[in-house]
């Protein structure tokens, strides 16, 4: 586990990741991240332009078919 601190970065808050770290994650300076809520926190992972565009049509999916959705969940 590493413990990180967080810092002010212009208006915002944000966290530096150690290079150890995005060595890990295979990032680098500019890359986009997906951070994704869990039961225990937080999960960052690098970003996977196929998987958000998968999810991207799950969502519209979803969004047209809500009744359908909301019917096979009873």
């Amino acid at each position: 586990m590493t413990t990180l601190k967080l810092t002010q970065i212009g208006n915002s808050v944000g966290v530096i990741l150690p290079k150890e770290i995005l060595a890990r994650l295979k990032l680098e300076k500019g890359d986009m991240v997906f951070v994704t809520d869990t039961p225990g926190g937080v999960t960052i992972t690098p970003y996977d332009e196929a998987f958000d565009a998968q999810l991207t049509a799950a969502r519209r999916i979803m969004k047209q078919r809500r009744n359908v959705l909301r019917e096979l969940a009873k």
